[in-house]
């Protein structure tokens, strides 16, 4: 496992403590008792829970709703490009910069139709296996071959792909985010019918009435709670990790652009570097003592 990986489970694993031991070690020093909220939680959380997953259900198609469900790992596991990424897709852009001024675009004809097959891009398998980088590179690829050369008409219809891929993964992390937005609100829904049940007994004692409107009142506090204490801050996250990962690909539009502006291979790999996030960013000396152990003919098995 990568430290860094290692790092975000840890983080996120010490805030949800800190959450509950704050909340509860605060209210338990108060002189807080724990026996109302223990006898409410599970109806409170069937009603404010199953109604949140409902709402989130209605309001998003499927394609959101599985992306959330796959994507909620990160929050646990961080980013999904690490240092190694991104200095594997600096040296596979090299590469392919290197025969398309050494060979021509013709030769890469065979990759971008079948890039799943392609040994050049098969010598990175996961930059192979992520379906948007894949195509994102293999597209542009194919339309040079057709003689689209021109740098601004290339930049543009990649950044056209780039803001389609940016919208559609931060509408997962909006989705959650309306998910929290709703839960305090649903959470006054159970309170109000917690008071709805508390005044069909009026004719109660009053220590039955008052541990009746506390358990009402716990509905209150799981919306709040939730809210504010969770699936807020994994909408945040998750943000944050999209926009990171997003620098990924703006690699391949940097290097392929500065291509056809006349760059070199090292001068445009350089180009795209400083767009590699800060605390992923290979140093100069690094990135060109690792270009320099590539194989001379990129096509070499």
């Amino acid at each position: 496992m990568r430290a860094s990986g290692h790092g975000d489970r840890m983080f996120a694993i010490i805030g949800i403590v800190v959450v509950f031991a704050m909340v509860f070690g605060g209210y338990m020093l108060a002189g807080g008792k724990f026996g109302v909220i223990i006898k409410a939680a599970p109806f409170e959380l069937m009603m404010i829970g199953g109604a949140a997953v409902g709402a989130f259900l209605i309001s998003n198609g499927p394609s959101v709703l599985k992306g959330v469900a796959s994507d909620i790992k990160y929050i646990f596991s961080g980013p999904k490009w690490n240092k190694d990424d991104y200095r594997d897709l600096l040296s596979l852009m090299f590469m392919i910069i290197k025969l398309l001024k050494t060979r021509g675009v013709l030769v890469l004809e065979p990759h971008v139709e079948k890039p799943h097959e392609s040994t050049l891009f098969g010598k990175y398998p996961k930059i192979q296996h992520d379906h948007f980088a894949l195509d994102l590179l293999a597209d542009t690829l194919r339309m040079m071959t057709m003689s689209m050369d021109d740098p601004y008409q290339v930049e543009d219809c990649i950044q056209r792909q780039l803001k389609k891929h940016h919208a559609e993964t931060h509408a997962r992390a909006a989705a959650l985010q309306h998910m929290a937005d709703g839960l305090p609100a649903l959470g006054i829904v159970a309170a109000v019918l917690g008071v709805i049940k508390t005044m069909s007994s009026i004719d109660q004692p009053v220590e039955i009435l008052g541990g009746m409107i506390g358990g009402a009142l716990v509905g209150t506090f799981l919306g709040v709670f939730l809210a504010y204490g969770f699936v807020g801050p994994m909408a945040a996250r998750l943000n944050q990790i999209y926009e990171q990962d997003h620098q990924f690909y703006f690699i391949i539009r940097d290097c392929l652009v500065a291509y056809l502006q006349g760059h070199s291979a090292p001068v445009a790999v350089e180009i795209a570097r400083g767009n590699v996030p800060s605390e992923l960013q290979p140093s100069f000396q690094e990135l060109d003592e690792h270009l320099n152990s590539l194989p001379a003919d990129p096509l070499a098995a």
